[in-house]
């Protein structure tokens, strides 16, 4: 028989994620193999002198999947130390709402994971959070290189007075500024202002100064020559948006990829939560060579380590 040459390079996190979101039992398993491969370990004081809680009669699980410490004694799930401790929501939930957070370039809403997995919208919303928390990225992280570009956004939908020319600064949307490693990494974050001092200090905190900066004309960005390797921009005032190599388009283009999720899934952002949602954009974008099952992955093991309390928790998006 021929075998069918798209099945043979396909990722064991894809088989897995159908039967992990549907069974409740398969969907801890797989959690538990992402957190500890083969060798589960206790949570508490790390023993890998650890086993499963059995029913003696029926031998299967406990209703709560715990786990026991031969060393220090202690009980304990895999929900312990993550961004799912003390959540009441099933695992399979949990499974569903992380593919697609993972695999939906323009995210999903809190309300297609209230509808598909049942639940209210208060505990979708929660979850989809605590999962855009598992994406933050680790700080510090390692600095950007080579050929980075700089540029900044508004957020904050279209403007309401017709005709109005105004479309970003002096208006009440939020400001949003971006690095980005061209060919690499990106960095998104929500600013106070678009102020020389604050995009400045933004671009100091991760980019290496013996990189080379592009950006637009905007006068923030002037000065930045005598602290990184060259300084370099094009004129968008007068249509010029790229002279040789010297562009901001993809930082541009990212902004694009935000602004439709922004208006085509989650049609408005609070400024408040905004960097949340940032977080999970960036994710993505970083983790655009994996593909969809490794980067499901990739958002799991992040998790660990990681906890958001219901208060600190937004309650609406």
């Amino acid at each position: 028989m021929k075998k069918d040459r798209h099945n043979l390079s396909k990722s064991p996190t894809v088989e897995e994620i159908p039967l992990a979101c549907s069974d409740e039992l398969a969907a801890v398993e797989f959690f538990e193999r992402q957190r500890w491969g083969n060798t589960p370990c206790c949570v508490k004081c790390g023993s890998v002198e650890v086993y499963q809680m059995k029913d003696a009669k029926t031998g299967q699980r406990s209703k709560r999947f715990l786990w026991r410490c031969k060393d220090c004694k202690e009980q304990y799930t895999l929900r312990i130390g993550t961004v799912y401790e003390e959540s009441r929501l099933p695992m399979r939930h949990w499974a569903y709402a992380f593919w697609r957070a993972c695999t939906s370039k323009k995210g999903v809403s809190a309300l297609e994971i209230k509808r598909h997995c049942q639940i209210s919208y208060k505990s979708a919303l929660f979850l989809m959070n605590r999962i855009r928390f598992a994406m933050a990225p680790d700080i510090p992280t390692p600095p950007f290189s080579g050929v980075v570009e700089v540029d900044e956004t508004y957020v904050g939908g279209k403007p309401r007075i017709r005709n109005s020319s105004k479309r970003g600064r002096g208006t009440p949307k939020t400001p949003v500024f971006a690095a980005v490693e061209r060919g690499g990494r990106i960095r998104r974050r929500v600013v106070a202002d678009v102020t020389g001092k604050t995009l400045k200090d933004e671009i100091r905190k991760v980019v290496d100064p013996r990189a080379r900066i592009m950006s637009d004309e905007h006068s923030a960005y002037r000065g930045l020559d005598k602290e990184f390797a060259s300084h370099e921009h094009v004129a968008h005032g007068r249509r010029e948006y790229a002279r040789g190599e010297v562009n901001t388009n993809t930082a541009e283009s990212s902004f694009a990829l935000v602004k439709r999720g922004i208006i085509g899934v989650y049609h408005n952002v609070s400024k408040e939560y905004l960097h949340r949602y940032l977080w999970q954009f960036d994710f993505v974008w970083n983790t655009r060579k994996m593909n969809d099952g490794e980067r499901t992955v990739a958002a799991i093991q992040s998790a660990e380590g990681k906890r958001l309390t219901y208060k600190a928790s937004p309650n609406h998006a």
